[in-house]
């Protein structure tokens, strides 16, 4: 069986991610908490993306498949941002996921997958969002030279989302007015759930389908590409 690890997993997207995965891998979630998942066979390892390393934690020495999961949605305006804001949002967003990268990239598997999270707000460019963007940006420019770099060893793919329905994005979707007026935004009037991304996620790290890499893979509704209220 391959061996997968989820740096976050133990709810939204992640804990989807692990939840598909966990029926046909060794999957290892290594993530704040694991009151969610004790309803899957996963391994748990107690971990904080921003203060913890992964070094010398319970991973295994060969990994088929990495996926890291923490991230923020810190939308204002510019002038309401100051600098610690766009320092934490790279922090959770770039800087812990470079850290755990650099920790395990000499155990990734020959043909291994590795991938990554950004947000349909970079290449669309949407207001309110310089800080996420910002981070989310970096995200893209090191998973593609990362997959340059580690190219045929590795494969490094980034999902670039729009608006899902998880816990992160509660304050946006907190009644129905706001999920209608979201839904609408996108040309197929809904909002993303979590199995949604998660699909692609699983797609990404299957051996079927190994020659994918370098890619950010947008799966948003088709909001970044089509305009539909025309």
């Amino acid at each position: 069986m391959r061996n997968i690890l989820l740096i976050g997993g133990s709810h939204g997207i992640g804990r989807e991610i692990a939840n598909q995965l966990s029926k046909q891998n060794n999957v290892y979630v290594a993530s704040r908490t694991a009151k969610d998942l004790s309803d899957l066979n996963v391994n748990h390892i107690s971990f904080d993306a921003l203060s913890d390393t992964i070094e010398g934690q319970d991973i295994p020495d060969e990994i088929h498949g990495f996926v890291f999961c923490p991230g923020s949605i810190n939308l204002k305006p510019f002038k309401m941002l100051d600098i610690q804001d766009f320092k934490e949002d790279m922090e959770i967003n770039f800087f812990a996921m470079v850290k755990v990268v650099k920790a395990i990239v000499g155990r990734m598997a020959e043909g291994s997958s590795m991938v990554f999270f950004s947000t349909v707000a970079v290449d669309s460019g949407m207001a309110y969002h310089t800080s996420i963007s910002a981070a989310k940006g970096a995200i893209e420019g090191f998973a593609k030279a990362l997959a340059a770099e580690y190219a045929p060893k590795i494969r490094v793919n980034v999902i670039a989302p729009s608006l899902v329905d998880t816990p992160l994005a509660s304050r946006l979707l907190s009644n129905d007015k706001k999920k209608k007026q979201m839904s609408e935004r996108h040309p197929l009037k809904r909002v993303g759930n979590v199995k949604d991304i998660a699909n692609m996620a699983t797609f990404l790290l299957h051996s079927e389908n190994s020659w994918i890499t370098g890619q950010v893979i947008g799966v948003d509704g088709g909001i970044s590409t089509l305009n539909s209220n025309s």
